[in-house]
């Protein structure tokens, strides 16, 4: 049997009288990529903020790696390895490219606030093997040539690239990505997905919303296809893409 990296059972939520999600389940296998889809409004990143419990489900829970998140923080969420992005890139403006990606690395550092202020080789041994880490990443996307550029003067399709390799300098278990593509351009786009392969290929398991389908196809292991906040197919890229409830609700009917 598969190792499981997560289990969303029976998610429900409400806002009022809407309901996001409808009894959603779905597993994600140990270092796969896995593309989550659908039209707008369909619960996609819901379902993101439930697995992180930034908003708590009404019912139904979530396992990452058999362990429940329901009544976790979400700092206690990423603290296990689950570490997520958000649809909007975030920098933290007035440091550079390199910078921002270092902070990705802090909850790893072992030297303390005493180590660092006295600069101990503790703490010069853990800057640099940081800086190096970042800067192979940075490499992998085209971004090593910006390393000194402050992150908010980046274009936006770089700053999402950028929010990816942040995430990754946290040596995460899973990533979950929220439309790592959007404001990416072709050359880009092709970036990540030599990315979002080099991460599957290092044991990391990916979970992915996604409207760039070119890019789903091409890189996803499974794909989960949501509408109205209902699960309404699961599996590999070619059979959902072939699937005439996919087809009507999501990728469009050919005349």
């Amino acid at each position: 049997m598969t190792d499981l990296a997560l289990q969303a059972i029976g998610l429900n939520r409400s806002f009022g009288g809407l309901r996001a999600t409808s009894d959603v389940s779905f597993d994600v296998p140990e270092g796969s990529v896995c593309a989550l889809i659908g039209p707008n409004g369909a619960g996609k990143t819901t379902l993101f903020n439930l697995i992180t419990n930034l908003f708590p489900p009404d019912s139904g829970q979530v396992l990452f790696r058999g362990r429940p998140l329901t009544r976790l923080a979400p700092a206690q969420i990423a603290a296990l390895g689950l570490i997520r992005t958000f649809q909007s890139a975030r920098v933290f403006p007035g440091m550079t490219v390199l910078e921002n990606v270092l902070t990705g690395r802090h909850r790893l550092l072992h030297g303390g606030l005493f180590s660092g202020m006295f600069r101990l080789p503790r703490s010069r041994r853990e800057e640099r093997d940081a800086t190096a880490r970042a800067e192979r990443l940075l490499e992998l996307t085209d971004l090593l040539r910006f390393r000194d550029v402050h992150a908010v003067e980046l274009p936006m399709g770089a700053q999402k690239l950028l929010e990816v390799i942040r995430a990754l300098m946290a040596q995460p278990a899973m990533l979950l990505l929220d439309e790592p593509a959007a404001g990416l351009n072709d050359t880009e786009t092709e970036e990540l997905a030599a990315l979002l392969r080099a991460i599957r290929d290092s044991g990391i398991t990916v979970l992915v919303v996604e409207h760039n389908m070119s890019l789903v196809m091409n890189v996803a292991d499974q794909v989960i296809v949501l509408e109205a906040g209902k699960l309404i197919a699961s599996g590999p890229p070619a059979a959902v893409q072939a699937d005439p409830r996919v087809i009507a609700a999501y990728l469009g009917q050919e005349a």
